[in-house]
């Protein structure tokens, strides 16, 4: 598995230019709403190391996103061990096909496969 954590801020644009300043991350790709709010933006650490980020969620200010070899036996395990399902497993425009449940402590998790060479895992 691969984790990801992915960010959420009240004003991404500013995150994105903080974070690219100050620490040294280097912008890969974004994905901006109809109404120009930013979704989803892929950054890179200096020495590696991927961090995403986007506009603040419902959910809170932080989810973790993980690549796994089979999303839909992953989702249906968690679903059979108890974990509350947020977003059933879908094909997602960006290239993957993904899930969301929450944990017993109410965190956001994202599972995920790549179903096509746009997908962020396959650009890495």
């Amino acid at each position: 598995m691969n984790a990801i954590p992915y960010l959420l801020y009240e004003d991404a644009p500013t995150a994105i230019e903080f974070l690219t300043r100050a620490f040294g991350f280097r912008e890969l790709a974004r994905t901006n709403g109809g109404d120009g709010v930013i979704l989803n933006c892929e950054l890179v650490g200096p020495a590696g190391g991927d961090v995403w980020l986007g506009q603040m969620q419902p959910s809170g200010t932080s989810v973790v996103y993980l690549y796994v070899d089979d999303v839909d036996a992953h989702h249906d395990r968690a679903r059979a061990e108890g974990a509350t399902i947020v977003d059933e497993p879908a094909d997602q425009p960006y290239g993957d096909r993904r899930y969301a449940a929450k944990d017993t402590q109410g965190h956001t998790w994202y599972f995920a496969h790549p179903i096509s060479n746009d997908s962020p895992a396959r650009r890495a």
